[in-house]
């Protein structure tokens, strides 16, 4: 028999950390490899994680709830010494080797989130054997830095939200283990309205700002984000809200401060649509796709946008983005929750490329098998309330982008055409389609021109193959 270690996994390239939210096996319990025994939540995604080997879970190092750098062992299973060397995660140390310590540059650190998202103060970091000091700095002469005193109080986050703010961290009073400061600290310190003097050095290490626009003060940060506290009633049920609940109502009020949120409604003709989806559904499920509606309006969408760069872009300051790249943000509802995955150059991909993608993305957001890259840069979204039989939304806008398109129901509808001259009341399959956009840079002129074209290329889709 052997032990080998279950390590908390690097999400994406820009995670540093992770929650480990619940423990689906318990210690004693027999689990297979690839099995799920934990789940995790970033301040993107919740992730199911699985073993690296198949054996019994013989020790749980980090508790629900806890925080903890990545790389960190979370548990050991107990296996036969066979199945170690088959197993994909870190290798089984020989029983007599002493636990490995943590990376030394790997203190516990908050993924980069957006700002005036208030979460959950970081948990202590897992424990450690007596020997080895997982949380003292490294310090040769005895002394320390304003910089390594500033990463033993506070997490990155803690410090980007301190450099917005122009706040020295140094004299917020902090509540987290051993007086670290946390996020909920500085929204308090916030709240209260002290301004203390400047952060030095590293703290100030923001962009410049253009040459054109170096004169203009900039924009003031957004202000901590508050949910006034309401009393329940008797026979009321409080139900705390999860993780991916809490992100998406601070993003929402977030992005109601930010973005000037105007709305353009245009009805699709959706006839010859139906129409080609008919005739094609059956050979696009021969290659495993479901064939829906919402594919061919992001077909049209990611299309269009290339030709309208302003409803591809972004704001910084007082300056405008124009995105090079056509990502698409495709809002997937959950049972627990909403999650917006994004298809990467969404405008390069075929009809059936975009289908396949829609389908991935959306199985894998149910099953908690996206990783944090994959909803992320996202460049404009398009939510779909029409499958639940909605008419029409007026969608907030998902921050940084500066449009959000909603796709309503598609029922038969009578309508007026002209034939040979002549006007008829014919039955047509139609919709509404809905446009949120950032009026700071976005006109209703330029709103419009796009709807305009996304309308005649839905009307007019081209039926030369997938």
């Amino acid at each position: 028999m052997a032990r080998i270690d279950v390590i908390m996994p690097q999400m994406g390239e820009s995670i540093a950390e992770g929650t480990l939210s619940r423990w689906i096996k318990k210690v004693g319990e027999p689990v297979k490899r690839d099995e799920a025994i934990f789940e995790i939540s970033t301040d993107k995604v919740d992730a199911e994680i699985p073993a690296p080997a198949a054996g019994t879970l013989a020790e749980i190092l980090v508790q629900e709830g806890e925080t903890v750098a990545v790389q960190t062992v979370v548990a050991r299973i107990e296996t036969e010494a066979g199945a170690v060397a088959s197993a994909p995660a870190t290798p089984a140390k020989p029983p007599a080797a002493e636990p490995k310590a943590p990376p030394k540059a790997s203190p516990p650190a908050a993924p980069a989130q957006v700002a005036a998202v208030p979460v959950p103060p970081p948990a202590p970091p897992a424990a450690t054997p007596p020997n080895i000091a997982a949380t003292a700095p490294a310090q040769g002469n005895g002394s320390e830095t304003m910089e390594e005193r500033l990463k033993r109080k506070s997490t990155p986050l803690v410090r980007k939200m301190a450099a917005e703010h122009n706040l020295d961290i140094a004299t917020i009073p902090g509540s987290g283990l051993a007086g670290r400061v946390t996020r909920d600290d500085v929204l308090s310190f916030l709240d209260r309205g002290t301004q203390p003097a400047a952060a030095p050095g590293p703290l100030a290490a923001v962009p410049a700002a253009p040459a054109a626009a170096a004169s203009r003060p900039a924009a003031a940060p957004v202000a901590g984000i508050m949910h006034p506290p309401v009393e329940p009633w008797e026979g009321d049920r409080v139900e705390p809200w999860s993780r991916i609940r809490k992100l998406t109502a601070d993003h929402m009020i977030m992005s109601r401060r930010v973005s000037a949120h105007v709305n353009t409604v245009f009805e699709i003709d959706y006839t010859r649509i139906v129409q080609i989806r008919a005739a094609r559904k059956k050979e696009f499920a021969e290659r495993g796709v479901n064939l829906t509606y919402l594919a061919f309006i992001a077909k049209v969408v990611a299309d269009t946008l290339r030709r309208h760069p302003v409803v591809n872009a972004a704001v910084t300051n007082e300056a405008t983005i124009f995105r090079r790249d056509v990502n698409l943000s495709i809002a997937v509802a959950l049972d627990w929750g909403l999650i917006v995955p994004v298809i990467k150059h969404a405008d390069e991909l075929s009809l059936l490329g975009i289908a396949r993608a829609i389908n991935d993305v959306g199985e894998r957001a149910r099953t908690k098998k996206l990783s944090p890259d994959e909803v992320q840069r996202g460049t404009f979204t398009i939510t779909n309330p029409g499958v639940f039989g909605s008419m029409l939304g007026t969608p907030i806008i998902n921050q940084p982008q500066v449009a959000n398109l909603c796709v309503g129901s598609i029922e038969k509808k009578p309508a007026v055409i002209s034939v040979d001259g002549a006007d008829a009341i014919v039955v047509r399959s139609k919709g509404l389609l809905a446009l949120a956009f950032d009026h700071r840079i976005v006109d209703g002129s330029d709103a419009d021109r796009f709807m305009a074209d996304v309308k005649l290329g839905l009307e007019n889709f081209p039926d030369t193959g997938a």
